[in-house]
């Protein structure tokens, strides 16, 4: 017999629950993802009938779930800072921890500015969209190493209309060779090799060398601030996401690179996950 809405979800919360830390919550968001049905209509049309169709696809949604593949891409979304961004396995799920990221950026971005302002490795375009929409008069100057990931970006950005932000290839700043910039920001790699994490959750699935920085987590931290140095303008910041238990060593290589300011921000968990510095003038 067909199930119903409400039979199918509770069906994958339970078939979710051994591998999942918010089963019902991915039950809601695969059936809404196959179905177009929205939140409310889960609860106002909870006794209809699914189709055989739908029914066959959620069934194949709920067991690649199972294994563990990312709600993310499996429906090719996802939600960060109030955007829907496109996200394939050719990028990082964005997290909310990185709004953090966003939210220091903004605090020293003034409002009405013009500043030219880089995001370096920018994945899905999450952080550099985010920043870009807030602050429409800025130049933001979005970079990555992988096309995958830069394509990924570039169709966010289309699709959300925001404009003040191009997107260039390269390593880090040697994508911006001889510009000068107001800010940079990164959420680059920083898991050590080896870390058992890697192998655990959605982790697993996205593309380790968008995670991975050595053997202590550190070598894409390291570049950044070294070669900021060149690029920023005197008074420029730079703002780097790191590990939970990274921040004072993040601290010290920027205060080595002629940084002040220097302090680290916790994210809502209590970690210190975002440390920042302004370039001696």
């Amino acid at each position: 017999m067909p199930s119903t809405i409400d039979q199918i979800i509770r069906q994958a919360t339970q078939q979710l629950a051994a591998s999942s830390p918010s089963p019902r919550l991915d039950a809601e968001i695969l059936v809404m993802y196959a179905t177009g049905l929205t939140r409310t209509a889960l609860i106002t049309r909870a006794q209809e009938l699914l189709s055989p169709e739908s029914e066959v696809r959620l069934h194949e949604l709920f067991a690649r779930r199972e294994r563990g593949e990312p709600v993310a891409y499996l429906t090719g979304k996802r939600e960060f800072w109030s955007l829907d961004l496109s996200v394939t396995p050719d990028v990082l799920i964005p997290r909310p921890e990185t709004e953090l990221l966003v939210e220091q950026a903004l605090i020293r971005i003034p409002e009405k500015t013009e500043w030219t302002i880089a995001d370096l490795g920018t994945g899905s375009g999450a952080v550099a969209l985010a920043i870009a929409k807030e602050r429409p008069r800025c130049h933001i100057i979005a970079t990555d190493y992988f096309d995958a990931a830069l394509a990924v970006a570039r169709g966010n950005a289309q699709r959300l209309n925001i404009g003040n932000i191009e997107f260039l290839h390269g390593s880090w700043l040697a994508a911006l060779p001889g510009t000068t910039l107001d800010m940079i920001v990164s959420n680059p790699p920083y898991v050590r090799e080896g870390d058992p994490h890697l192998k655990q959750g959605d982790v697993c699935f996205e593309p380790e060398v968008a995670l991975v920085a050595g053997m202590n987590g550190l070598d894409a931290i390291r570049r950044i601030a070294t070669d900021a140095v060149s690029c920023l303008r005197p008074g420029g910041w730079l703002l780097l996401e790191h590990g939970y238990d990274q921040a004072q060593t993040v601290r010290r290589q920027l205060e080595t690179h002629g940084y002040d300011m220097v302090a680290s921000c916790r994210d809502p968990a209590g970690h210190e996950r975002i440390t920042l510095g302004r370039l001696k003038a």
